[in-house]
């Protein structure tokens, strides 16, 4: 019996089962270096677990062919990646500057106080991990709360508690960009290159972050029009 069929079989019995091992070995395959995969087959062990397991780690070693230590680092790098399990939803609450400035902090007091949770703490129903996230680069939309990583914009802290309770009482939710919100697991299987069916549910961006392309359009503006124009201010500074 093969070393790989022999980690197979042991990672099996901690909980890891044949249709994720072949998930991983499928996310790998995908790279010419099998070592790129090792991102989304991350996610995909917290789909599966809930967190990112010592089972998870020697799993992805064993399939890349590199150190436990090596996928270790990673995992504790990024976090995005988990090492406590995570509520069915996963709320991020930004508390950078802007959001912070335009109320990012009351929301994150308010939840806290609402779910009885600290920071990074999970309800005791299992419901909801509360965490304070960095920026989520939607700064036009301060402040701002992610659930599952779908952007909820323009949040107050009685709207990001109303969107907890309904999400805890099993009340279908929808970011404020469209998608409906799906449970954190779901969420870490898409990451893992595995799409679901709400990929069209919702814009990539909404008015106040293409403010700009409309400005452009209107005056006429093109990425190639300005470039020329830098460069001729260029010249002529040079010429003087």
């Amino acid at each position: 019996m093969s070393h790989e069929s022999n980690g197979a079989n042991g990672l099996e019995r901690a909980g890891l089962g044949e249709k994720t091992w072949a998930e991983l070995r499928e996310i790998a395959d995908r790279y010419p270096e099998k070592r790129s995969g090792l991102l989304p087959m991350l996610h995909l062990v917290q789909s599966v677990e809930g967190r990112i397991t010592p089972e998870g780690i020697e799993a992805c070693a064993e399939i890349l062919g590199i150190s436990a230590a090596e996928v270790n680092g990673v995992a504790t790098f990024y976090t995005m990646y988990k090492r406590k399990p995570v509520g069915d939803y996963h709320v991020g609450v930004c508390t950078n500057t802007l959001c912070a400035v335009m109320g990012g902090d009351l929301i994150f007091e308010r939840l806290k106080d609402h779910l009885d949770v600290g920071n990074d703490e999970t309800t005791e129903d299992g419901k909801i991990t509360l965490e304070h996230v960095e920026c989520n680069a939607a700064c036009d939309y301060a402040p701002v709360m992610m659930v599952n990583w779908e952007f909820m914009d323009n949040q107050t802290p009685e709207s990001a508690v109303q969107v907890v309770d309904d999400l805890r009482a099993g009340r279908e939710v929808h970011s404020t960009r469209g998608p409906r919100l799906c449970t954190w697991r779901e969420a870490e299987r898409v990451l893992a290159g595995f799409p679901d069916d709400r990929a069209d549910e919702g814009p990539a961006a909404g008015p106040a972050s293409l403010a700009g392309l409309a400005i452009a359009r209107e005056k006429g503006w093109t990425a190639g029009a300005a470039r020329s124009a830098t460069e001729a201010s260029g010249a002529k500074g040079e010429n003087s």
